[in-house]
């Protein structure tokens, strides 16, 4: 169909599916980094013409998690050891900020809900199942979601996006994050004191504190 007949909601639709389609497949390393991705492959596996994936590309590309090159086409991105610290020590910031703007919205069911998320965190964790990695963000993006502020919100799922790998990467590699859940549960203990200063500090050390070990099995050597 020509482009000037094109119905623009279809095509949105198609290059949402497209872009879910490669966003899922890079947060869970089916494609490392490196990898070249062929949009006429791509298109014949989801089922739909190669502009919604070529758009999909754009749109990965934006969020650093591939690179277009002009003669290799869409690569896939690697982060180096540099900017693993760099990543975290921007979510760092971005969820002290929102862990800060939440506080005051902190609830009994707010905190009832962080409870059974870690819960489901820990059984997953003990269990060895990447089921763990999920859980994880599911904990923090209860909170930062508490922040009220969608800018902020997108940009702390980008960089959770980003990692995601390597916390899989990571997570293969140890039988169970063992100081997880004592991290998180202070987490929800500065939380409950309604202290937001000192919430967005135990947040800030707990993201920061991540990224040595994630770095130690990040790197090509551990692969």
């Amino acid at each position: 169909m020509p482009s000037s007949f094109r119905n623009p909601q279809i095509a949105s639709t198609a290059e949402e599916e497209a872009y879910n389609h490669l966003q899922k497949a890079l947060r869970q390393g089916l494609y490392k980094p490196g990898d070249r991705l062929i949009s006429e492959d791509i298109a014949a596996e989801i089922g739909m013409s190669r502009m919604p994936v070529r758009e999909a590309f754009r749109r990965l590309a934006s969020e650093g998690l591939v690179t277009l090159r002009p003669n290799r086409g869409c690569v896939v991105a690697g982060l180096t050891l540099d900017e693993i610290y760099e990543t975290f020590e921007i979510r760092s910031v971005l969820e002290g900020l929102a862990v800060r703007l939440a506080t005051p919205r902190v609830n009994a069911d707010v905190l009832d809900e962080l409870e059974r998320v870690l819960e489901r965190m820990e059984r997953a964790g003990q269990s060895g199942s990447s089921d763990w990695v999920v859980r994880h963000q599911e904990f923090h993006s209860v909170i930062f979601n508490l922040s009220g502020r969608p800018k902020l919100v997108r940009q702390i799922a980008a960089l959770h996006v980003v990692i995601e790998p390597y916390m899989r990467i990571w997570f293969d590699y140890v039988d169970k994050p063992l100081s997880a859940r004592e991290e998180h549960e202070n987490i929800i203990k500065a939380l409950q004191s309604g202290d937001a200063e000192h919430a967005e500090k135990v947040m800030r050390d707990h993201v920061l504190g991540t990224a040595p070990m994630l770095a130690e099995y990040a790197s090509p050597g551990r692969r």
